[in-house]
């Protein structure tokens, strides 16, 4: 009888030691870890796949703990492990549903390309994927925009917070939710494809908001008379698209038959070249009005604005004489 007891509480004692090797002592990560859980999965393949990135020491102790707790599911998702824990701190956050989440800030004015990078940066998928979509599916916005060619324009710049469980496309169509937000307040209803385009050329020209509406009023002024934009930001597009920029306008860019340089072709471009704020789209709808037909850089982060050529030429020639005084 002696023995037989010797031989249960032995039984038990190893059974306790495990359970707490397997649940109680903390494990130190060596550095963050991230160990993404997909929809789906069933508890046995979340603690197979906890155990194999070293999160929690033992599948079975973990499973056996989560069975007799009796209540709550585990979450799906990407978890963020950094600090010391146990397999019972572990279960909590996956009970509560403590995921990790990726912030990707998208400024005022970053075109697709731009996105893209921050994106794959971020974690949150290749940036050819995100191209893909962006270039592809105009279909987010065809009730928008019929004349839309890509989504170009129609991704809002804000802060995101994005997860892996999320797909690329699920995150375009967050960025395009907010696109339609802003238009709603804005009144933006008619005509968007050519407000979108040129508050898309409006933000790339001046990051200054009271000068909006008057490089809005230069566009409207210029386009009015067919004489053509001349908007360098354009011609950098035309060579993003041709995959040929390299961070300077080369006079052969000038050149380009693109219909996005606005230096050859008069009239705006087929479609946005950036994704604009509030403040450009509101400009682009109400403009200025003026009589200018020019604008040039102070070289102080503003511009100066004239009504004809000979205006202009004093201006420029100011600009020139700044940029001589600072080297």
């Amino acid at each position: 009888m002696k023995t037989l007891f010797k031989f249960f509480f032995l039984i038990i004692l190893v059974v306790a030691l495990w359970l707490a090797y397997g649940l109680l002592l903390r494990i130190n990560p060596d550095g963050a870890k991230y160990v993404l859980l997909r929809p789906g999965w069933s508890t046995a393949h979340i603690a197979a796949e906890l155990r194999r990135a070293s999160v929690i020491r033992s599948a079975p102790s973990f499973l056996l703990f989560h069975y007799l707790r009796g209540k709550g599911t585990l979450k799906a998702g990407e978890y963020r492990f950094d600090r010391p824990a146990n397999a019972l701190q572990v279960r909590n956050r996956l009970a509560h549903g403590d995921i990790y989440v990726h912030t990707v800030v998208v400024p005022e004015g970053f075109n697709i390309f731009e996105i893209a990078a921050a994106m794959e940066a971020a974690g949150l998928g290749p940036r050819d994927e995100f191209l893909k979509i962006t270039r592809s599916d105009a279909t987010l916005v065809s009730d928008l925009d019929p004349e839309a060619r890509s989504l170009e324009g129609f991704l809002f710049p804000d802060t995101y917070q994005f997860t892996r469980t999320q797909s690329t496309h699920d995150m375009v169509g967050v960025m395009v939710k907010r696109f339609r937000q802003e238009a709603r307040l804005l009144g933006l209803a008619t005509n968007v494809h050519r407000v979108v385009t040129l508050a898309s050329i409006i933000e790339k020209e001046t990051a200054v908001p009271e000068e909006r509406p008057l490089v809005a009023s230069v566009c409207e002024n210029r386009l009015q008379r067919n004489i053509a934009l001349g908007a360098d930001p354009t011609v950098i597009y035309a060579a993003e698209l041709a995959g040929r920029y390299n961070g300077v306008i080369h006079q052969s860019d000038l050149q380009l038959g693109s219909p996005y340089n606005t230096y050859k072709y008069p009239g705006l471009p087929p479609g946005p070249i950036a994704n604009p704020s509030r403040g450009s789209l509101a400009a682009a709808m109400h403009p200025a009005a003026t009589a200018y037909l020019y604008f040039v850089s102070d070289n102080q982060g503003h511009h100066r604005f004239a009504r004809n050529l000979d205006e202009h030429t004093h201006n420029v020639a100011a600009y020139r004489r700044s940029l001589g005084q600072n080297h």
